[in-house]
């Protein structure tokens, strides 16, 4: 599927692939609850083989390859293979020979159909201009009984540790984030919605349910090192700013979290939706 849309896309997670080797040890821990609830829907055992898409620095595959043991496989996936690459290097890091890296397109995956027990995917499904498509492709490499699990970001309002930045920008900008036409963080955040995707791709036993997903950060500072970074498209939309704008927006950003700073220093709250089907 080479289109003007999604070749940016993947450029735009390429370019962000530095930002998220570099902080990947802190997603994995922000998304340990998240992780755990994919993990216990997949009903991973032994020598199954999973195929994780949009993996990012491979957190999720990750712990996937200690579940299914050394007769297993894991294949953590990506659109852009600098996203792989940081993966492969984690995994062998790791010692671990039950896992390997592909890049693949979720909405046309190089496989064939039933080649996998599992399919996970967090928080990739609504960054795709066709999440429908990538759904189906997910029915389709799983073999009769294997299980798909999702986790997408949950309302806008439940997620102000990104929403506040967003709303800065337009602020200052005038822009929508995301731009119009182009997917975003919150493009599947209605309850309802994952649970419809899943249903009408074939998939049955479906269940989605919430999960927390707070951010705790020690400072503003810290805030702002991490988040713009890892959100795709925006740190390099702050980058090219004047340094008056940028300082506007980070300042009207440090306003929008005042309400959720503590002794301790910002407990942020956040909330995803896991969802699962059985093929």
């Amino acid at each position: 599927m080479n289109d003007p849309l999604r070749e940016s896309l993947r450029g735009i997670w390429a370019a962000a692939a530095p930002a998220w080797g570099e902080h990947a040890e802190y997603v994995d821990d922000r998304g340990g609850a998240v992780e755990q609830a994919m993990l216990d829907a997949a009903e991973l055992g032994a020598d199954t083989r999973v195929l994780e898409l949009a993996c990012g620095p491979g957190g999720v595959g990750l712990a996937a390859a200690d579940s299914v043991g050394a007769g297993g496989e894991v294949v953590m996936s990506d659109v852009a293979s600098e996203m792989t690459e940081i993966a492969a290097q984690r995994a062998e890091a790791r010692g671990l020979t039950n896992v390997r890296t592909a890049v693949v397109d979720m909405e046309d995956i190089d496989f064939s159909d039933a080649s996998f027990d599992a399919v996970l995917c967090r928080e990739g499904l609504m960054l795709v201009p066709d999440p429908a498509a990538a759904v189906r492709e997910v029915h389709r490499v799983l073999v009769p009984g294997g299980r798909a699990v999702f986790a997408v970001w949950g309302p806008r309002d439940r997620n102000p540790w990104l929403t506040t930045l967003f709303d800065a920008i337009t602020r200052h900008l005038g822009l929508p984030v995301p731009p119009p036409g182009m997917p975003g963080p919150f493009a599947l955040s209605e309850f309802g919605e994952l649970e419809g995707l899943l249903s009408a791709a074939g998939f049955h036993d479906v269940s989605v349910r919430e999960v927390a997903t707070p951010m705790n950060v020690s400072s503003f500072g810290e805030w702002w090192s991490v988040v713009p970074s890892l959100a795709g498209p925006v740190g390099p939309l702050l980058g090219a700013q004047p340094t008056d704008v940028r300082d506007a927006i980070r300042s009207d950003a440090e306003a929008g979290l005042d309400h959720f700073r503590t002794e301790a220093g910002y407990e942020l709250p956040g909330l995803s939706f896991v969802g699962s089907g059985r093929h």
